[in-house]
């Protein structure tokens, strides 16, 4: 935390149950009672303090419509809060999400901090983000494509970062 706070953490990586339009993440409970929720989830971990100082912060989970609700049933990790002069106004200091990486592309902040889709993997379309989206998701005038992951690339990952499946369970 100490060296989070003091602007020594450039990166961070963190994931959720869900992810609302502002990057705020809830990785605590499902359903609107905190006391008997839905689903009780495992809760930050350390996620808050990385989402509140960390230079930059990326975001990764499935593109599924019940992890994108237009806003998360509970805040565990602050994004924008309900935009980016919120999250100056709250004192976070750390840059907020720089991205979410998901199945189907990349959603970035815009100016006021809401995730637009600015990036698709290849054979996945906008309308399959819109689609798996609990929000009217915006999609950038220039849309990119990523690169394909290439040969060189999936052999470090499977034999020397994750040689037992523990993180790519298999894909990648």
């Amino acid at each position: 935390s100490l060296y989070l706070q003091r602007g020594n953490v450039d990166v961070g990586f963190l994931g959720g149950a869900q992810i609302d339009r502002f990057g705020n993440i809830n990785a605590t409970v499902i359903g609107s009672d905190y006391v008997h929720p839905k689903v009780r989830l495992p809760g930050s971990g350390g996620s808050q303090e990385i989402s509140a100082w960390a230079n930059r912060c990326y975001i990764m989970t499935p593109h599924q419509k019940r992890r994108f609700p237009e806003k998360v049933d509970f805040m565990t990790s602050a994004g924008f809060l309900s935009g980016r002069a919120e999250r100056e106004k709250a004192g976070l200091r750390g840059g907020g999400p720089t991205a979410v990486v998901t199945d189907l592309g990349i959603l970035e902040p815009d100016e006021a901090g809401e995730l637009i889709l600015t990036a698709l993997h290849p054979g996945k379309t906008a309308q399959e983000a819109i689609d798996n989206t609990g929000w009217p998701l915006k999609v950038a005038d220039k849309l990119r494509t990523t690169e394909p992951v290439t040969e060189k690339e999936l052999k470090i990952l499977h034999e020397e970062l994750d040689p037992t499946g523990i993180y790519l369970k298999g894909g990648g």
